[in-house]
């Protein structure tokens, strides 16, 4: 059986997950997660802990049963604490605003570049280069913050463009005559 499916997940207090035939939902403080369950999984909710079974000894469904419990794990910590990504905003004259739910980008093109956030994404900008991006859902804060820097990502020599907070950039050397 995969060593991650065989961890149970606490279920925190304030934190309700209710299991269907069709769908895990956890419903906490920062909202309303769904995922629709696998039938090579079952999935027990014993005095606060998830434990996650493969329906059979297949090597999919072993492999099934850790991932969803990483999933559901993902949901519950979303919405007890939330996920967050940081980004720099690396050049002269690059910044960044939070107009509500709007990311408004000047990064070195002739125009301004705005990025709608979905429903339960909230952007925040400490300053005018780093963009926080927050939310329940890990996977959609991750796409976000990817869809963001493929705006303009980290040049190889001069290391200008949008990057992750934690991101090493390795300039390369220009060419010599």
């Amino acid at each position: 059986m995969s060593r991650v499916g065989k961890m149970p997940v606490v279920v925190p207090q304030g934190v309700d997950v209710t299991i269907g035939a069709e769908a895990i939902s956890v419903k906490g403080s920062l909202g309303t997660l769904v995922r629709p369950s696998n039938k090579l999984v079952t999935v027990k909710n014993e005095a606060g802990k998830l434990s996650f079974v493969p329906v059979n000894e297949s090597a999919e469904a072993d492999a099934m049963s850790g991932t969803m419990r990483a999933l559901v794990a993902n949901m519950v910590n979303g919405v007890s604490k939330g996920f967050e990504k940081k980004l720099n905003l690396v050049g002269v004259g690059f910044r960044a605003q939070a107009q509500g739910q709007k990311l408004n980008l000047q990064i070195g093109f002739s125009h301004p570049v705005v990025k709608d956030m979905p429903a339960g994404i909230k952007v925040e900008c400490p300053t005018q280069t780093e963009i926080v991006i927050k939310g329940a859902d890990r996977q959609v804060v991750g796409q976000i913050a990817a869809e963001v820097r493929a705006f303009r990502p980290p040049e190889p020599y001069k290391g200008k463009g949008i990057r992750y907070s934690d991101e090493k950039v390795s300039l390369k050397e220009t060419k010599k005559k």
